[in-house]
C-alpha cells in the first residue's frame, strides 16, 4: 500500500477496538461455486477456505459458536431481487444447483448454526443478529467469500448491529487480489479489525 495513503488515513483512521469477551465464528459463503473452476464465480481462493478451517477447528475446540451462511435462491431468482438482476452469476445459487454445496471440508456439523440468505450480507432478511444475541455473544469473527461482496456487506452490518468485528484477513477471498486488499483496507480503517490468521488463533486460545 502506498505509504502516502497509509499517513493519511493514519490520521483519521488510526484505531483498534480489539476482541470482546463472547466471540461467534461466522463462514461466510464458502460453497463450491468458488472452488468448481468450469464455475462462473472460479475464484481460486482455496487457501481462504483452509485458513477458515483451521480457525474452525480452533474455535469448536473452545466452544465458540460458529455460524456457516450459504445463499440458497428460489429457481426463478425473485427472492435475489435486483441483487440477481444485477449480478447474473447468482444463478448459481439457485435450489438445488450443485455450485451452492459446501466444498471438501466443510460440512456443517449438528451443533452448528447454517443461515440461507439472498443478499450479501449475512445479517439482511436472516435471523443471524438476534442469533447471536440470544447468545449473549459481543464479537463477530468473519472469514469468508468474497472480501468485496458477502464479506464486506456482513462486516458493516455487524458493526451497524452493536458487534465489534473482526475480519480474519487469511481466512478471506476474492477473485483478485486489488480488490481483496483494498476492501480488506477500507474494512480495517472503518467498520473492524482486521487480523491475520496467527491473531485469531491466538485470541481463541485464551478463552
Amino acid at each position: 500500500m502506498d505509504a502516502d495513503l497509509k499517513e493519511n488515513y493514519a490520521r483519521a483512521y488510526d484505531n483498534r477496538i480489539g476482541f470482546g469477551k463472547k466471540p461467534a465464528l461466522v463462514l461466510v459463503d464458502f460453497v463450491q461455486a468458488y472452488f468448481e473452476p468450469s464455475s462462473p464465480l472460479y475464484a481460486g481462493v482455496d487457501a481462504a477456505l483452509q485458513s477458515a478451517l483451521r480457525i474452525r477447528a480452533a474455535a469448536r475446540a473452545k466452544g465458540v459458536p460458529v455460524i456457516i451462511t450459504g445463499v440458497v435462491l428460489h429457481p426463478s431468482g425473485l427472492d435475489g431481487g435486483r441483487f440477481f438482476q444485477k449480478a447474473k452469476p447468482l444463478a448459481s445459487f439457485t435450489a438445488g444447483n450443485p455450485l451452492g454445496a459446501w466444498p471438501a471440508g466443510l460440512q456443517p456439523d449438528a451443533d452448528e448454526f447454517v443461515i440461507s440468505k439472498q443478499y450479501p450480507s449475512a445479517f439482511f432478511g436472516t435471523s443471524l443478529a438476534p442469533l447471536l444475541t440470544s447468545m449473549g455473544v459481543d464479537n463477530v469473527i468473519l472469514t469468508g467469500l468474497t472480501t468485496s461482496g458477502c464479506v464486506r456487506a456482513s462486516c458493516v452490518d455487524a458493526m451497524s448491529h452493536g458487534f465489534i468485528t473482526t475480519v480474519v484477513a487469511d481466512a478471506c477471498g476474492d477473485r483478485h487480489p486489488a480488490p481483496h486488499e483494498a476492501n480488506l483496507f477500507d474494512m480495517n480503517a472503518k467498520y473492524a479489525d482486521v487480523v491475520s490468521e496467527a491473531e485469531i488463533l491466538d485470541f481463541i486460545a485464551t478463552l
